[in-house]
């Protein structure tokens, strides 16, 4: 991770590249990151262990490894369990984002997003404390009513 004071480094990882390259420019230029990049979710893990982001931004419809496997892939080692996870996709239905959530992911933003939503959203992700994110994953997997899909 990134010394205080320093910029924080955000890994962007979606398989459009044309995406990829608006929000890389879109998060240096409003949120003042240092943004890397990743086109599918195994070159995102590889790209993680070389950076060791701030917080990473997933897709979740990627060939190979998707979106929700590689939250998974981070949120299940114990060195990386604590970074902070936004996903960022088009899948709109309550159980994809609930599954989201699930895996792991502390925000689950719908594609389109506006540039400023995003930088909130990572600003959030980063803000929340290990307590805050353990208490929001057990409030979600204590639902009393499991979701209807």
């Amino acid at each position: 991770m990134t010394n205080a004071g320093s910029a924080k480094t955000i890994l962007v990882v979606d398989d459009h590249p044309q995406l990829l390259d608006l929000v890389k420019r879109s998060l240096e230029l409003l949120g003042h990151y240092q943004v890397f990049t990743a086109g599918d979710g195994a070159q995102g893990l590889e790209r993680y262990v070389e950076i060791r982001p701030d917080c990473v931004v997933i897709d979740v419809k990627m060939p190979g490894v998707d979106g929700y496997q590689l939250v998974r892939a981070i949120r299940g080692d114990p060195e990386t369990a604590r970074t902070p996870l936004v996903i960022l996709s088009a899948m709109a239905q309550e159980k994809d984002q609930l599954g989201g959530l699930l895996a792991g992911a502390d925000v689950y933003l719908l594609k389109p997003v506006e540039p400023p939503d995003l930088v909130a959203a990572i600003d959030r992700a980063i803000a929340l404390s290990e307590e805050e994110r353990h208490q929001r994953l057990k409030k979600l997997a204590e639902q009393d009513e499991p979701p209807s899909w």
